[in-house]
């Protein structure tokens, strides 16, 4: 079978996981063209691979190296796009791990219709991961698949622009079409693209057939770290998200996980599941609000001090 997919990844610090994952990867069904791996300083990849036989292994990766400071979660995917001639490419991340062999084939199978812009996978929780983290991806990545469009967005809001580059798949002519990722951006690239492609009239896929194993347990400290920055891009990009705002969305995922904690007993959780969610709200409302606040505040609540050093000094 002739692959017409390449698989790009942005790494930074490599483990063991990524050579996992070329393996999951070098085993599907559907076969992967090349694999462009973009990775953040070189000399982390190289301790990886010093002394091993990882491209003799994995002759279909190829490995482009940036540096810190020129990482960029738009501009470096838009650099990996642009090294891959394929017709369809797949976003992942590093610590994204195939259920099985059959990821790509479902994804290329939901990306088949000519109006769908992207399909991402369903994130499964990994072993020791904490209970709020695991109803949050039942939650976010259900069994069911569906396309969204942009007859969608009244009834699901913000969800309908939802897709995770954790492990997506695009058409590369609709990408070409629609602009692809932004240049610049400090989170969020996958949701931004996703809204500009329902609103050309194109359709994004959730398949819950493609699996990965992906999870985190987050400290608050990380999670307001984390959601400053997703409030950062909110405020940025207020053609996507003003019309359909999040916070509700947000409160609800709250309620639904508190209920689910009492469901199954465990209400002892509940007051760490408010100081997360509290954790989470404050980051994301600072970040909404960052213009109003002095570089230095700034500089200390985002995760990603580079691109404010690059793109806001």
């Amino acid at each position: 079978m002739e692959s017409q997919l390449d698989v790009i990844i942005p790494v930074y610090k490599p483990g063991k996981e990524l050579l996992e994952l070329m393996q999951k990867l070098k085993e599907q069904e559907y076969p992967v063209n090349r694999i462009i791996i973009m990775n953040t300083e070189q000399k982390y990849f190289d301790r990886l691979t010093y002394g091993t036989s990882f491209y003799e292994k994995y002759p279909m990766v190829s490995v482009c190296h940036v540096s810190k400071r020129e990482f960029d979660h738009g501009a470096t995917r838009r650099m990996g796009v642009r090294k891959s001639e394929a017709p369809y490419f797949l976003m992942m991340t590093q610590d994204a791990l195939p259920v099985n062999t059959k990821l790509t084939a479902e994804l290329m199978k939901a990306v088949s219709g000519e109006k769908i812009a992207a399909a991402y996978a369903r994130q499964l929780p990994a072993e020791g991961c904490g209970e709020v983290e695991r109803f949050t991806r039942n939650y976010n990545y259900p069994d069911s698949s569906v396309v969204k469009t942009g007859q969608d967005i009244k009834r699901l809001g913000i969800k309908t622009y939802f897709c995770s580059n954790v492990c997506a798949l695009y058409n590369r002519s609709i990408y070409e079409a629609t602009g692809g990722f932004l240049e610049k951006a400090i989170f969020n690239e996958d949701m931004v693209y996703a809204a500009g492609a329902v609103k050309a009239g194109y359709g994004i896929a959730y398949c819950a057939q493609a699996e990965v194993i992906h999870s985190h347990n987050y400290t608050g400290r990380e999670q307001f770290h984390r959601n400053f920055d997703l409030g950062v891009s909110q405020a940025d990009h207020p053609e996507v998200f003003e019309e359909v705002p999040s916070e509700s969305e947000g409160m609800r995922m709250v309620r639904m996980t508190a209920g689910h904690l009492r469901h199954i007993g465990k209400r002892r959780k509940i007051p760490g599941l408010l100081y997360i969610s509290g954790c989470k709200y404050l980051g994301y409302l600072l970040g909404k609000n960052y213009r109003k606040l002095p570089k230095a505040w700034i500089l200390r609540f985002t995760a990603n001090k580079d691109y404010w050093l690059k793109y806001r000094s």
